[in-house]
């Protein structure tokens, strides 16, 4: 009894290491996980898509597949996963965790742009490193799909209209000739620049209030 739950620990220790996440938040996460899984070790997409808070969310689809995305665990793979084990959940929430009051300034700027390649990961579907318009428009398409009828030329004609104002505003000297080819992770920076990131990306249809879930150097 006491060996087991002194291996928990030290399993428990090296994720916190990984994630920032403290060792009660890690565990108060393997209850979730455990709930989801149904006490298995594993999740597949279709425990996720069973989440009731879920259903209703316009883009359902791409929050699914980030959790099975293999560029957001933080080791340089591509790829999806079929199913995931609890580390691999954990590396997935983690770039939900605000920081921390004691994060630095450059703990700060680091975790804003994890975030925000998680964020462009969840559109850049077929990882060749840019936001196409076909990608635009279908998450466009995914946004609407919630207000009603709305022909599809019209949603067509919603995002052509936002990834010209993209170029226009990244690539301003651009030929009347030349192809805008998507957003790159660095136009994706730039658009977004000023937004505060760091604590408005949230996580709730886990029934996990990650606003409460600081990470990096906590002293709870």
């Amino acid at each position: 009894m006491g060996a087991s739950q002194t291996r928990t620990e030290h399993k428990y220790q090296d994720l916190a290491d990984k994630t920032g996440f403290s060792l009660e938040q890690i565990e108060n996460l393997h209850k979730r996980f455990q709930q989801l899984s149904d006490n298995d070790n594993t999740i597949s997409r279709e425990h996720l898509d069973s989440i009731p808070s879920l259903a209703n969310n316009p883009i359902r689809k791409q929050i699914i597949e980030a959790f099975f995305d293999k560029r957001n665990q933080h080791q340089n793979e591509v790829g999806s996963y079929e199913e995931i084990g609890f580390e691999q959940f954990l590396m997935v929430m983690s770039h939900f965790c605000p920081p921390s009051l004691t994060t630095t300034e450059e703990e700060k700027e680091a975790m804003r742009k994890e975030k925000l390649r998680f964020l462009f990961n969840m559109h850049d579907t077929d990882n060749d490193g840019t936001i196409t318009l076909v990608e635009y428009r279908k998450v466009v398409e995914e946004l609407l799909s919630k207000s009603g009828d709305i022909e599809q030329e019209t949603v067509k004609a919603i995002a052509d209209a936002a990834m010209l104002e993209v170029a226009s505003t990244n690539v301003p000297h651009m030929a009347p000739d030349e192809f805008y080819e998507g957003i790159t992770f660095e136009h994706f920076q730039q658009i977004l620049k000023g937004l505060e990131m760091e604590t408005r990306m949230h996580i709730r249809f886990l029934d996990v209030d990650t606003p409460t879930l600081r990470c990096g150097n906590s002293t709870s």
